[in-house]
């Protein structure tokens, strides 16, 4: 008796590069219909594209790269909102669980976001000039905020090559400069405590006394910011001296499920587990030499702070976009872990050394009454089409 197969449907898809991150990008409309709208069917489809839940970890059979980096989906569409030209929802994908994170922003694709727009017909042709730059208002429809990307344009068409370096990525491209406007996320206040540094309650095996100082903020996108040195740290840390270390991941782990709950994130701290992709955890030091993992060497004096981040249970490679805007926002705020680490005081820019180099983000900060107002942090990046095409996955698979 013959065996039946079911047959792969395929479905219009750009790969695509943005800063330090890259992912598979959908317009809406050319989804199939049942996954068009949020839900089951959409995330199962998601999950079979990149090639999740995959216990191997290696994401082998589908077009993810096995990091948090690279384990990501982009869909748009014309903008729904007045004043603006795309709608951008950002889909963090597990590696080894059967879930979609929708709880918050990449900061990195944001920068791939217009290229897109412009190159697939959502940007009125209007709106982009022969020559020059491009203004592509976009709706952050995951966190309701707007992002402003600055896309050069070359005889009508999006310009990807250049000599523009980026920390993170091999080959230079295009400049990309984005603006992140009102900063708050959108699930509160800047500070959701009101405190711009805490006294945050954690187990003895996070720090000793089960008192530890964090900075919780909201901007970008919610991040935990703590000092290296309370916890064991230097900043000066690569990939290798955490990833390995099963004990190190579990404490950042519990000390990101007790910040997220401090945020009011979270209900009850196991709910952590199903929130991978926000908040984010950081750790900041003062500057320091080190060498990042390119083998460039970072002079103390090039930079104004040291941080790490923690992106989906791991050290991340670079820095996250989302959470380079938390930074930038952070280091604008007098008394701050991260304005305290980078020497305290009024700034509109700070630079700050990551495991594969530098940043350099900027934010403008006033107080109003008794909250801290940021209108937009902007930082540049680069974005470049990778494969264009179709994307195939089992008829039955969503």
């Amino acid at each position: 008796m013959p065996t039946t197969h079911i047959p792969q449907i395929r479905i219009p898809t750009t790969y695509m590069r943005g800063g330090t991150s890259k992912g598979v990008f959908f317009r809406l409309e050319d989804l199939p219909e049942r996954a068009q709208v949020p839900g089951e069917s959409r995330d199962k489809l998601l999950l079979r594209v990149i090639g999740s839940p995959d216990p191997y970890q290696k994401q082998i059979d589908g077009m993810g790269g096995a990091t948090s980096s690279t384990s990501k989906a982009v869909i748009l569409s014309k903008s729904t909102q007045p004043g603006h030209d795309v709608d951008y929802l950002f889909g963090q994908v597990s590696i080894d669980k059967p879930f979609v994170d929708w709880s918050g922003n990449c900061g990195n694709l944001s920068a791939a976001v217009g290229p897109f727009a412009i190159s697939n017909g959502l940007v009125e042709a209007s709106r982009i000039p022969r020559n020059g730059i491009a203004t592509v208002r976009i709706w952050q429809a995951n966190i309701r905020k707007t992002i402003v990307a600055h896309v050069p344009i070359v005889d009508g068409a999006v310009q990807e090559t250049g000599d523009f370096e980026l920390d993170g990525v091999t080959f230079p491209a295009a400049e990309v400069q984005l603006d992140f406007m009102d900063l708050a996320d959108g699930e509160g206040a800047m500070f959701p405590t009101g405190n711009v540094v805490d006294d945050l309650e954690v187990p003895e095996e996070v720090a000793k006394g089960g008192i530890l100082e964090a900075t919780l903020i909201n901007a970008g996108i919610p991040t935990i910011f703590v000092n290296a040195q309370d916890i064991g740290y230097t900043g000066t840390e690569l990939q290798d001296a955490i990833n390995g270390d099963t004990r190190a991941l579990a404490m950042f782990e519990t000390l990101r499920a007790h910040g997220a709950l401090r945020m009011g994130l979270i209900q009850r701290l196991e709910d952590a587990a199903l929130r991978q992709h926000t908040p984010k955890i950081a750790f900041v030091a003062k500057p320091a030499d080190y060498v990042a993992s390119s083998g460039k060497r970072v002079k103390a004096a090039a930079v104004d702070l040291l941080v790490r981040a923690l992106s989906m249970g791991k050290l991340h490679h670079a820095m996250m976009g989302t959470a380079a805007v938390a930074i930038g926002t952070a280091a604008a705020i007098p008394g701050t872990l991260v304005n305290l680490a980078a020497g305290g005081g009024d700034r509109t820019s700070v630079h700050f050394g990551h495991p594969s180099g530098t940043l350099r983000v900027g934010a403008e900060a006033r107080l109003e009454g008794s909250d801290w107002k940021v209108v937009k942090a902007s930082m540049s990046r680069s974005a470049r089409v990778l494969m264009e095409g179709w994307v195939r996955v089992p008829a039955d698979s969503f």
